[in-house]
């Protein structure tokens, strides 16, 4: 009996006649349900692919209907070209195009090895591959070869899942080679968050130059102190010291020797016979022994601490006022440009006062003078959070500015309630007294004041009520003298400075502009527009950078803004605001312990 499925025949218009020989049962179905169910789409899944991709390589393994023998280090492999094309674009176009293997039984493939063409052969005619230590880098490769792109990426990706201080750096080597920029991070992430333990292996000591250069020199170097660094770069070097002797000074440009701890510095740095004969690395011990007496006066790549230390750069922001004739602040608060975190220190004694000069002496900050002929001098001890009285000054004074050259704390200038001051005093921390040194050629107060080269710099101010000076006095501490420099193309009071890399740079005075100072040049130029015109705002050097925060604008109201100028670049960007509008406010950059940073 035949069942015949569909539309019911009208028996009086069809022409169809019914066979004698053969009774048709006819089912009666509903119209409306023929225009849904007339079609049954049929599908068995991918179990149908998997069936056929296991018949033929059954196929293969029984040479049957094979039309092509793949031959590599002398082993045959007999294959179907049709899979073969099928799975990769290699094949396709070696068996599809008019070249010679196209139309011969043997082709032969160099520069692969035989089980690694026998593992792909597996993954083409099953689906599945057995990646091993032992195969995944010839495996790899050979997928590479082929353009199987599922296999490469899955040999890439059980590469990332053996990484081990033992292997990081080879496996950073093959995905380099390989154009593998996902493993190749992947890798130089472990090997940072890992640095003293891959320091330890083999594949360290066979790093190329720029390889570990590039380790050294890094911010993210997961490290707890700074001597783990010297110690892997002098392992390196005595590895091959022949060879490698030369490059010693390029190694240890890049180890932060002035955050090494004093003693370990002079036993066991400038105590290694390879150091002691290599002239071109006094430079930099130099450097090392000065940032040891001076702290943080001198500034350079190697005096900023990695942040895995626990240490980091912060800027402190001491005191100020929220608008004119407004109640003084009594606020101590850190700013960390990289995480963008303000935190709290211990708030600053007699707050009542204002206009008093700020500075940074070593790791600690000096807060003097202040309205009204103030003579009180406070220290804040970063180490204990703490502000600390000292010597006071010989002079009250303020709307003065304070710096540090050599160690010792200049104050200069300022107002006493009846004229501004010529004179300067220095402090001495070691036995906490104030000297008079030589007194400013001009009285000036509010001027912008800055260390460099072993000089102080007083820039512009105003000598009256009504002028202001576009001087620049230049104070020897050798042989106690002033002397006249090349002007500022500005006469301007109220503004501020800073040094980096032997520049001083100059913003502030409602000018919208920042102007650097080359002392060596004797020269000024003009680098950058600021976003606003403030005067009396903070300007600091913070991780290679300079930042201008807050300040008083055209309208006498506080500014709450950070800029940041980027010298490498000459790029001004703005950043996360203030906690609160703020002017006449100090500040000074420091290093600061964060427990939270450490990632150990």
């Amino acid at each position: 009996m035949v069942l015949i499925l569909g539309r019911r025949l009208n028996r009086q218009d069809s022409r169809v006649r019914e066979s004698p020989a053969v009774k048709r049962k006819v089912f009666d179905m509903d119209p409306k349900a023929l225009m849904n169910h007339d079609i049954f789409d049929f599908s068995s899944g991918p179990s149908h692919a998997e069936s056929i991709l296991q018949v033929f390589n059954e196929f293969r393994g029984s040479c049957l209907f094979t039309d092509v023998i793949i031959c590599v280090e002398g082993r045959e492999f007999p294959c179907h070209r049709a899979v073969l094309s099928a799975c990769s674009a290699y094949f396709r176009a070696m068996f599809c195009n008019d070249h010679r293997e196209s139309r011969e039984m043997l082709v032969e493939i160099n520069g692969i090895q035989a089980e690694a063409m026998d593992s792909f052969l597996q993954y083409v005619y099953t689906g599945r591959a057995r990646i091993t230590t032992e195969n995944v880098q010839f495996l790899f490769e050979t997928s590479s070869l082929f353009q199987i792109g599922a296999l490469r990426d899955a040999c890439a990706q059980f590469l990332e899942d053996q990484l081990d201080p033992c292997n990081c750096l080879g496996i950073q080597r093959f995905a380099d080679a390989h154009s593998l920029k996902q493993l190749a991070s992947r890798c130089r992430t472990y090997a940072l968050q890992n640095f003293p333990d891959v320091a330890q292996h083999e594949e360290f000591l066979d790093l190329h130059r720029e390889e570990l250069e590039e380790y050294i020199n890094s911010d993210d170097l997961m490290v707890s102190k700074e001597e783990m660094v010297f110690e892997a770069a002098m392992r390196w070097v005595y590895h091959d010291v022949e060879h490698r002797r030369p490059m010693l000074r390029d190694m240890l440009q890049h180890v932060r020797m002035p955050l090494l701890h004093p003693n370990y510095f002079v036993q066991t740095v400038e105590g290694d016979q390879l150091i002691q004969s290599a002239p071109e690395c006094y430079q930099l011990l130099h450097e090392a022994r000065r940032y040891h007496v001076l702290g943080n006066e001198m500034m350079s790549p190697r005096t900023r601490p990695r942040r895995s230390t626990g240490f980091s750069e912060v800027i402190v922001v001491v005191g100020g006022c929220e608008r004119v004739g407004g109640f003084n602040l009594p606020y101590t608060e850190c700013y960390d440009p990289v995480t963008g975190e303000w935190k709290s220190l211990a708030k600053l004694p007699e707050f009542t006062k204002s206009e008093y000069a700020v500075c940074a002496l070593r790791n600690d900050i000096l807060v003097s003078g202040g309205r009204i002929n103030s003579r009180d001098v406070w220290m804040y001890n970063s180490q204990l959070n703490l502000w600390i009285r000292v010597a006071c000054l010989n002079k009250g004074r303020w709307r003065h500015k304070m710096a540090v050259v050599l160690g010792k704390v200049y104050a200069v200038g300022g107002y006493d309630g009846q004229s501004r001051l010529s004179s300067a005093e220095c402090y001495d921390s070691f036995s906490n007294r104030w000297t008079e040194v030589a007194p400013m050629k001009e009285a000036v107060s509010s001027p912008a004041v800055a260390s460099c080269a072993g000089k102080l710099f007083v820039i512009g101010g105003g000598p009256d009520d009504t002028t202001c000076s576009d001087k620049v006095q230049c104070y020897d501490p050798e042989v106690d003298n002033w002397l006249l420099r090349a002007n500022i193309p500005i006469a301007k009071r109220c503004i501020t400075a800073v040094s980096l890399n032997n520049l001083i740079y100059v913003a502030g005075g409602l000018t919208k502009s920042i102007f650097c100072y080359d002392p060596n040049e004797d020269y000024w130029m003009h680098v950058v527009h600021t976003f606003t015109k403030q005067e009396s705002c903070g300007m600091s050097v913070c991780n290679g950078k300079i930042f201008i925060l807050g300040g008083r604008g055209e309208n006498g109201e506080a500014s709450d803004t950070i800029q940041c100028y980027d010298p490498a670049t000459g790029i001004i960007t703005g950043v996360a605001a203030m906690p609160r509008p703020i002017s006449y406010h100090g500040c000074v950059t420091i290093h600061r312990y964060n427990e939270k940073s450490l990632r150990f």
